[in-house]
C-alpha cells in the first residue's frame, strides 16, 4: 500500500487540517443518511446513520457486505472521513452504518457517562446488534479514538471476534495512549487541536452535570486547558479508571494487539502530529493477523491527495481495498 502527499501540502499539521477544511470528501451527490434510535443496555441511546441508496438506485442484495465506521473524538457522520467513506461504500455497492458513541450525534445523551478510547464493550454491542441484523458479511474501521477502541474489541474478543466481523482496520489511532496524550498538550498541538477539542467538550460535560448534579468538580472542569486535565476529572472517574494515567494504561490497544485473531490493519502516517512515530507498534509487537502500515506522510486522518483543493478518498479507498481482500469479498 503507497500514499505519496502532494508536494502543496508539506508537513503534517497542513496535511490534517486542510483536508478537514477544504477538500472534496466524494464524487457526485452527497452521502445520505438514514437514522435509527437504539436504547442501550443501561437504558441510554445511541444513534447509528445507515447509508440510503440513491434515488432510483435498485435494491441492494440481502448478502452485500456492511462497512462499520467508528468515528474519532468528537466526530459524527459529518466528518470529512465519514463522508468519504460512507461514498466509497455505495460506489462499492456496500452497506454502511456509522454509530454515534454517545453525546456526538447532536444530541446529549441520558446517562452519567460519555465516551472514551478504551469503551470496546460498546463497540462489542453495537457491532453484535449490526451483525444480527445483517446477513451479508460485516467489516469494520475505527478512525482515531474510534479505532483504538475497535482493536481493544478485537483483543478482548479473540477467537470469537470471526463470529462478528471478517476484518478491522484501525486509522491514525493513538494505540499507545500515553504518547499521544503528551504530544497533543505541548506546542502548536496544545495551542490549536486541544483547544478544538475543549471547545466542544468542556460544554457537554457541563451539561451533563446539570444532568447529574454532583458528578463531577464543575468549577475545575470549566478551567481544564488541556485533555489530561479533562480526562482527569471527567473521562477517567466517570468510566471507571483511577485517573487519566490509568485511563491511558488500561485502554491503550498496542499492549495487546498480539492477541488479535482476525484479520486487523493499522494504519498511522509517520508525521500523524497527534500520534508520535516513535510510539507506533513495530512488527515484533503485533501478532501474526496484524498488518501494520506506517507510510511517511499523511497527518492525522488527512492523506489529500491531488490538486487544490485536493480530494481525501484515496486512503478509504485502500483501506476498503485491504477490508475486501482481508474479508475474501467478492469484487
Amino acid at each position: 500500500m503507497r500514499y505519496r502527499a502532494p508536494l502543496w501540502l508539506p508537513g503534517g499539521h497542513a496535511q490534517t487540517i486542510w483536508p478537514a477544511l477544504y477538500a472534496r470528501r466524494f464524487h457526485g451527490a452527497p452521502p445520505r443518511f438514514r437514522r435509527e434510535r437504539w436504547t442501550t443496555p443501561d437504558g441510554d441511546f445511541v444513534d447509528v446513520d445507515h447509508l440510503q441508496p440513491e434515488p432510483g438506485a435498485a435494491p441492494p442484495p440481502p448478502q452485500q457486505a456492511l462497512l462499520v465506521l467508528f468515528h474519532g473524538l468528537e466526530g459524527s457522520s459529518q466528518s470529512q472521513y465519514s463522508q468519504a467513506f460512507a461514498a466509497m461504500a455505495r460506489q462499492r455497492g456496500w452497506a454502511f452504518a456509522m454509530p454515534h458513541f454517545r453525546g456526538c450525534s447532536g444530541e446529549l445523551n441520558l446517562a452519567p457517562r460519555a465516551y472514551h478510547s478504551g469503551d470496546y464493550e460498546e463497540i462489542g454491542w453495537m457491532l453484535a446488534r449490526l451483525k444480527a441484523a445483517h446477513r451479508g458479511p460485516l467489516i469494520a474501521a475505527g478512525v482515531s479514538l474510534g479505532g483504538n477502541a475497535l482493536m481493544r474489541w478485537a483483543e478482548e474478543a479473540g477467537e470469537s471476534a470471526a463470529a462478528t466481523a471478517a476484518a478491522v482496520c484501525s486509522i491514525c489511532s493513538p494505540l499507545d495512549l500515553r504518547a499521544a496524550g503528551i504530544a497533543i498538550g505541548q506546542g502548536f498541538n496544545r495551542l490549536v487541536y486541544t483547544r478544538m477539542f475543549l471547545r466542544s467538550m468542556v460544554p457537554k460535560a457541563l451539561a451533563k452535570l446539570r444532568q447529574h448534579p454532583g458528578l463531577f468538580d464543575g468549577e475545575r472542569l470549566a478551567r481544564a486547558r488541556d485533555l489530561y486535565e479533562f480526562d482527569n476529572l471527567f473521562t477517567a472517574p466517570l468510566h471507571g479508571f483511577r485517573d487519566t494515567e490509568d485511563y491511558w494504561h488500561r485502554a491503550s490497544a498496542k499492549p495487546h494487539l498480539h492477541r488479535i485473531r482476525i484479520p486487523a490493519l493499522a494504519l498511522n502516517a509517520r508525521n500523524d502530529p497527534f500520534v508520535p512515530a516513535e510510539s507506533l507498534p513495530r512488527p515484533g509487537e503485533v501478532g501474526r493477523h496484524v498488518t501494520l502500515w506506517q507510510p511517511a506522510h499523511g497527518g492525522h486522518v488527512g492523506f489529500p491527495h491531488g490538486a487544490p483543493p485536493a480530494r481525501v478518498m484515496q486512503m478509504p479507498r485502500l483501506v476498503c481495498d485491504w477490508l475486501a481482500a482481508a474479508a475474501n469479498l467478492s469484487p
